[in-house]
C-alpha cells in the first residue's frame, strides 16, 4: 500500500481496507477486522503510526456512540464456493 492517508468509515460497507504498518485493518458492516502486528517505536515514524491507529479508533466508537447496540451478535462463517479456476475435478 502507498504511503497515502486512507481512512475508512468505520461499519460503512464491505471493501474499504487500510493498514497501519504491518496492522491490516479491514471494514465490515458488522465488524471491523484488525490482524497483524505493529511496533510502535519511540521516533517520528511511532509517533505517525499511533496517531493514525488512535484516529482509527476514535472513529470507531464515534461511529458506535448513540446507536442502540445488541449485547452480542452472531458473525457467519465465510461460505465456500467452488474454485471457478479449479480443474473439473479438483476443488
Amino acid at each position: 500500500m502507498s504511503k497515502e492517508k486512507k481512512r475508512i468509515s468505520p461499519f460503512a460497507n464491505e471493501v474499504d481496507a487500510l493498514a497501519i504498518g504491518g496492522l491490516s485493518i479491514e471494514n465490515r458492516v458488522d465488524r471491523i477486522s484488525i490482524y497483524g502486528s505493529l511496533d510502535i517505536t519511540r521516533d517520528r515514524k511511532g509517533l505517525a503510526h499511533a496517531e493514525r491507529l488512535k484516529l482509527l479508533v476514535d472513529a470507531i466508537v464515534e461511529s458506535m456512540k448513540g446507536e442502540h447496540l445488541p449485547e452480542v451478535i452472531s458473525i457467519k462463517p465465510p461460505e465456500q464456493i467452488q474454485n471457478p479456476f479449479a480443474d473439473d475435478g479438483a476443488q
